[in-house]
């Protein structure tokens, strides 16, 4: 299933690319906006998995919008003007679609998209921007993510290695969305675990793989809110 959001700055557009996604299978729009700057302040607390974004807008192009929005988020472009092509595609999203958008390319436009979105699932690496820039991040060399004390919308890995890298600017809805389910799980508000750094498991407590200082191990306080879901993980 396509979850879509629709961003374009006319109504009218709005309008008919609802209409026009209506009728076709598997997709569903979640939401439509036409401003910019509501949208980027609530696309993260949404569930879906496909944004529309027109790229011709007065106040912040889609092309700028792409570039903040989370990487779990799939990408199609909408505009009028064809210059715009080449850019759009450096930002590698999923399709572009001329104006005035016809049922049939759209159409071939969510097939791709299927694609890339079941595609995020087999990948076993992550990319975002963090402290050092864009960076893929394989998944197998993370152990353990937490809140970053400096900015509470940042997250730290610490990878096996012991090494941190700050992802910036992503929710742990987001996060989770981009590992892979079978092998990590969040703990509580602020903590994350990769499955492999589990010594020790109990209803109210994890005690980690992870060294503190040579000595002492890394615990876990689970909070009430995920219990079920690690005690299902875990076949309990």
């Amino acid at each position: 299933m396509i979850k879509c959001v629709i961003l374009d700055d006319e109504l009218l557009a709005i309008s008919y690319l609802k209409l026009l996604c209506e009728q076709i299978d598997n997709v569903e729009v979640i939401k439509a906006f036409n401003d910019p700057k509501i949208f980027l302040n609530e696309i993260d607390s949404i569930d879906c998995n496909v944004c529309i974004l027109d790229i011709e807008m007065p106040r912040m192009t889609g092309l700028q919008v792409a570039e903040l929005i989370s990487g779990s988020k799939k990408i199609i472009f909408t505009t009028a003007y064809k210059e715009y092509a080449a850019e759009a595609f450096d930002l590698n999203v999923v399709d572009y679609v001329r104006k005035p958008i016809k049922k049939e390319r759209l159409i071939q436009a969510f097939d791709k998209a299927k694609e890339s979105v079941a595609g995020i699932q087999k990948k076993d690496f992550i990319e975002w921007n963090t402290n050092i820039g864009k960076t893929i991040i394989f998944t197998e060399q993370i152990a353990y993510i937490k809140t970053s004390e400096i900015d509470s919308r940042d997250k730290d890995i610490i990878l096996n290695d012991g090494a941190t890298i700050v992802l910036k600017n992503l929710s742990f809805k987001n996060l989770l969305e981009m590992l892979p389910a079978k092998d990590f799980a969040q703990v509580n508000k602020k903590e994350m675990i990769a499955l492999s750094s589990i010594k020790v498991f109990s209803t109210n407590e994890i005690i980690t793989t992870i060294s503190l200082d040579g000595e002492s191990f890394l615990k876990m306080q689970i909070g009430d809110t995920y219990k079920s879901a690690l005690l299902e993980m875990f076949g309990r």
